[in-house]
């Protein structure tokens, strides 16, 4: 549906005299025998133009030619949401803040359009009405022997966005690509300028490598390239950090990290992805030799803290981060599991989005010493709770409390946590009981 609607943007462009193509990453997709995610038209029409002939488009970067088109409706079942970018052919003139042109002149040249993008695979146009590929800087040629390119000067494009250095290494870990010897060499040297980019843009590129598939890969690839030391210096520290083998057999603790992050479910949810990068990175600082073994005595209290930082230093939301450091805080948690009372077991299994902290402990189970004997545990012993066993209403009340005579404070919070406690444990079966122990354990000041 979204190609369809995308052609017939560049039937209705043509009709009236200008050029239009299929352009950018969803070529190289098609190409690819992959569905594209999305559809990019690159055309010689203005913005001014292009909205004349769709009323209902509207200009998101006019100034560099960018316009997007509504491509929703009950019709065509796509939803609503959903726009087609329409971009002019256009030449950029020099990048002094290293993201926005200092200067766009439109273009009806698509070659001179194409030779200002970044990598020769994401360069190509597409007519497709005649399935013909407009190709000047053998983008086809680096696909088929799978190579990420730069197009031109390496120095020169990743000068002019220094996200594109990450970019480069999404693309090669996606598609199991190389990264071509002067556009590695490049990315080596310019590294230390990733700082130049907003650490959203640098959080979101991030997120994608870690939730598309091929974590394990991209994070070699940012190793190997530098960049690793320059976006996530934590992680980096991982590398030699000896875990005793008894526990960890794989070995040190960026192994292991690497591990986990190959077995990262796809799709998957960012929280996790993020919590699993995460989970160890307070092992480094509080590694140890001590007379047994090696140990890491307070690592996941270290290790929140410095998830926090770098939540705080990527800029994510207070929403992701609570759930990011949560993951952090819990994941050792999973020893004690079998020998939770039931009180601790349920008020365990229902914290927020517990089945992420569920596939987080599979996860770095899977990544040492694979034994799923706790995982298969909770997951059995929650199968067979009902609802109403993990989350019964409360027998007691604050009201309660107030009639037998306790006064509003903190001490209700302890008293009616008390109550659930026994509660849950299934040593309080109705209201009459609960009062009864509230009496005998927690009687009124008189």
């Amino acid at each position: 549906m979204l190609k369809a609607f995308s052609i017939s943007i560049i039937r209705t462009l043509r009709d009236h005299g200008y050029q239009a193509y299929l352009a950018g990453g969803c070529v190289r997709d098609i190409l690819l025998g992959r569905e594209p995610a999305d559809y990019d038209v690159a055309t010689s029409a203005t913005p001014g133009e292009v909205m004349r002939f769709f009323p209902d488009a509207y200009g998101v970067g006019a100034k560099f030619g960018v316009v997007l088109v509504p491509a929703g409706d009950v019709a065509s079942k796509i939803p609503p949401s959903t726009t087609i970018e329409v971009a002019t052919f256009r030449s950029d003139i020099s990048y002094s803040d290293g993201r926005h042109p200092d200067e766009v002149r439109f273009s009806k040249d698509p070659g001179e359009d194409v030779r200002r993008r970044d990598f020769t695979i994401n360069g190509m146009m597409l007519d497709p009405v005649t399935n013909e590929v407009l190709d000047f800087v053998g983008g086809q040629k680096d696909l088929k022997a799978r190579i990420i390119c730069a197009i031109g000067d390496p120095v020169l494009r990743f000068g002019e966005d220094k996200l594109r250095m990450l970019r480069a290494v999404r693309f090669a870990a996606r598609f199991g690509f190389e990264i071509d010897a002067a556009t590695l060499a490049a990315i080596r040297r310019l590294a230390p300028q990733i700082h130049q980019v907003s650490r959203e843009r640098v959080r979101d590129e991030l997120t994608k490598m870690l939730t598309e598939g091929h974590a394990r890969a991209a994070f070699l690839l940012l190793d190997e390239t530098g960049m690793l030391h320059e976006v996530l210096p934590e992680i980096e520290a991982m590398k030699g950090v000896a875990q005793p083998p008894q526990f960890h057999p794989e070995g040190d603790v960026f192994v292991h990290t690497l591990l986990l992050l190959e077995k990262l479910p796809h799709p998957c949810p960012a929280a996790l992805a993020w919590g699993a990068l995460l989970h160890d990175v307070g092992k480094p600082p509080t590694f140890r030799v001590a007379p047994d073994r090696i140990r890491f005595d307070g690592h996941v209290d270290v290790g929140v803290k410095m998830a926090e930082a770098i939540c705080l230093r990527l800029r994510f939301s207070n929403h992701d981060t609570e759930q990011i450091l949560a993951l952090v805080d819990n994941h050792m948690r999973f020893a004690h599991a079998m020998r939770m009372s039931e009180s601790t077991f349920k008020k365990f299994v229902r914290m927020p989005h517990f089945d992420e902290h569920l596939e987080l402990h599979r996860l770095d189970c899977q990544a040492s010493f694979g034994d799923l004997t706790t995982y298969d545990f909770t997951r059995n012993k929650m199968a067979a709770m009902t609802p109403e066993a993990m989350r019964p209403a409360p027998l007691v009340t604050g009201d309660d409390l107030i009639a037998m005579g306790h006064m509003p404070g903190p001490s209700f919070k302890a008293i009616l946590s008390a109550v659930e406690d026994v509660q849950l444990e299934g040593r309080l079966r109705n209201r009459e009981q609960a009062l009864q122990f509230v009496a005998q354990n927690f009687p009124a000041p008189k």
